[in-house]
């Protein structure tokens, strides 16, 4: 509830809304200026506190722009750290995969050393292929030996008359072929190695194929593959080895004797 307060007819002279009775300088002297210049002074300080007021209002405006930019610029920032925690968050993703390709390759070329490259399947691949060699050798010597025996035999049967020594010629020729049968098992023995062998490339190659798969592909792969270049010299260039039955770029037998027909 408003207060009021009785306004003294000095003070609304004051403030101009009551003309001042004018009184002679003699009645009053000096102590009536005096009394007007306090009452003046007394009016300045009455109107300074709105001007005050007025101050502080401009001054709380210029604090609230500065506040106002103040957390427009926070949340410039704050969008800018989100922005890049989320390109962090994109590639740590990313990051997380090449460890897993990494990892998972690591371990297929543990698998591959442990039981391929220099374990025991690898030295029993080694044994197998100098078996197969070795077999090879033997057999085909023993074939050759027991072929010239068979010859030698069948020009001395043709010049013996006696039946007895035609009998064990005879009897000679046939134990050789029988050593040539004997021998021609090297084949089966020869055909199981090469399998074992066989078996032992396949694993490694699914093991490749499968790193193939970690890192994109076959596809992916190529892209990365050098050029393959032929350094190979003289004869060497043009010895390919035994062809086999869809090898690009082999003479057949036909091709030859076209060329000597």
């Amino acid at each position: 509830m408003p207060i009021h307060r009785r306004r003294f007819r000095v003070e609304e002279a004051v403030a101009g809304e009551m003309p001042m009775p004018t009184v002679a300088e003699d009645e009053t002297g000096p102590t009536h200026r005096e009394i007007m210049t306090e009452l003046r002074a007394i009016r300045s300080q009455m109107a300074a506190p709105p001007a005050v007021s007025a101050a502080s209002g401009g001054a709380s405006e210029e604090i609230g722009t500065t506040a106002d930019q103040e957390i427009a610029e926070a949340r410039a920032t704050l969008e800018t750290y989100r922005a890049r925690i989320e390109q962090c968050e994109k590639l740590k993703v990313e990051l997380d995969l090449i460890y897993d390709a990494i990892d998972r390759t690591k371990r297929e070329i543990a698998v591959l050393h442990g039981k391929s490259f220099s374990g025991e399947e690898m030295a029993r691949v080694n044994g197998e292929l100098g078996a197969v060699v070795g077999g090879t050798e033997e057999a085909t010597q023993q074939i050759l030996e027991a072929a010239e025996s068979i010859d030698q035999a069948a020009s001395a049967l043709t010049k013996v008359n006696s039946p007895d020594q035609q009998k064990l010629l005879s009897e000679e020729i046939q134990e050789k072929v029988v050593s040539i049968f004997e021998a021609c098992n090297f084949q089966d023995l020869t055909g199981q190695r090469i399998k074992k062998v066989m078996t032992t490339m396949k694993f490694i190659e699914n093991h490749i194929t499968v790193m193939m798969d970690i890192w994109g592909g076959v596809d992916a792969i190529k892209a990365h593959t050098p050029p393959i270049v032929d350094t190979r010299e003289g004869d060497d260039k043009l010895l390919n080895g035994p062809k086999l039955a869809d090898d690009p770029g082999h003479a057949s037998q036909d091709d030859i004797d076209a060329l000597f027909g």
